[in-house]
């Protein structure tokens, strides 16, 4: 028997990349036969982990994880297949975050959800990375078993050395704020621009917000937001671009607050992150932020920036409430440990095989 990972796109350092990865690991530790196939590798993925899918040939006796989070040829290939099949949601954004931005975009992400509704009788279990996962999935019309399994998330790496250059850089007495995700238009990086000005105008002007990620594809959001900035005289904003992760350790080791008014995520590991730095969170309550939190983190349900200014300088600035916030996220993140996941993952998995 072989244990094969399939996805459409296995880039180096994204969330998806690294869950596969870090899978795959765990696979073989088992001692199985295990294999990644993917239509697109990062030149940066050795050979000897990931094949071209266009060479899998596929066994009876094959278990088969499809990862699904966009439209894939191999989304619609499955269907042929006579084996034992899992999916992994990862989640594909709704297209009307796109379409004013990136037409092609949010062309993928429709076709990636017709996609996913017609695979809803094709798998024997699915692992869904996040309650709200599954719920889309049951709104699909799956009747398969749906289990909850977070993403496998290697901490270990971010116990390596930050970037140096970027520690001295802002080692000063400016409390920074950051957020971490792509620069698209689900993750409303403009709502954090506005309660940043609020706070910075209203509470403290010696501060900075560190914008940290890569606006490939939407350089016209890009734009926006920067123009956007000027126009509300938000100063110190750092727009990063393209990080290395090395500078994403010294961004993250530098800051004081997480700041996320996302609209859309799947499970949205930069959260998880932020508890392992121990930097406080204050997200908005939407799509699987609240699941991801669980009761950890300060959650709002409403975007208005002079309150969640105000909430984000209460938290700073009260030693007690930080305190508090810190201790549960550490609970919280206890959950995402190397080590129950796998567990997990395992009990799914040999609940299946013993079919």
């Amino acid at each position: 028997m072989r244990i094969i990972q399939l996805y459409s796109s296995l880039s180096y350092g994204d969330a998806i990349g690294n869950d596969i990865l870090a899978l795959d690991a765990v696979i073989k530790a088992k001692g199985f036969d295990a294999k990644i196939y993917a239509e697109y590798i990062d030149k940066r993925i050795s050979p000897e982990l990931a094949s071209p899918f266009s060479q899998y040939e596929p066994q009876k006796t094959d278990v088969i994880i499809l990862h699904v989070g966009g439209a894939s040829k191999i989304n619609e290939w499955i269907k042929t297949v006579d084996c034992k099949k899992i999916m992994v949601y990862h989640n594909i954004t709704t297209p009307d975050f796109f379409e004013e931005y990136n037409q092609k975009s949010a062309g993928y992400c429709q076709r990636g959800l017709q996609q996913v509704q017609a695979l809803n009788d094709t798998f024997d279990m699915v692992l869904a990375v996040s309650e709200f996962n599954k719920q889309n999935l049951i709104d699909m019309g799956y009747k398969c078993k749906i289990n909850i399994l977070p993403i496998l998330i290697p901490f270990d790496d971010y116990k390596k050395q930050a970037d140096s250059v970027l520690l001295e850089k802002y080692d000063d007495d400016y409390t920074n704020i950051i957020f971490l995700g792509r620069i698209v238009p689900n993750k409303k990086q403009q709502d954090v621009i506005a309660a940043f000005a609020s706070y910075q105008k209203n509470y403290n002007p010696k501060s900075r917000l560190f914008l940290v990620g890569n606006p490939n594809d939407f350089e016209k959001y890009n734009e926006q937001l920067k123009i956007f900035t000027q126009k509300i005289g938000a100063k110190n904003v750092i727009f990063t671009g393209h990080t290395r992760f090395d500078e994403i350790l010294a961004y993250y080791k530098l800051s004081d607050l997480f700041l996320c008014m996302s609209e859309h995520e799947g499970f949205c590991v930069p959260l998880v992150e932020a508890m392992f730095f121990n930097i406080p969170i204050v997200a908005y309550a939407s799509s699987a932020i609240p699941g991801t939190l669980n009761g950890s983190g300060f959650l709002l349900n409403e975007k208005n920036p002079d309150l969640t200014a105000a909430v984000m300088n209460r938290i700073l600035t009260s030693e007690e409430l930080k305190t508090n916030i810190l201790k549960n996220q550490q609970e919280r993140l206890s959950d995402f440990s190397h080590s129950k996941v796998e567990e997990l993952f395992w009990k799914f998995t040999e609940e299946l095989l013993a079919k």
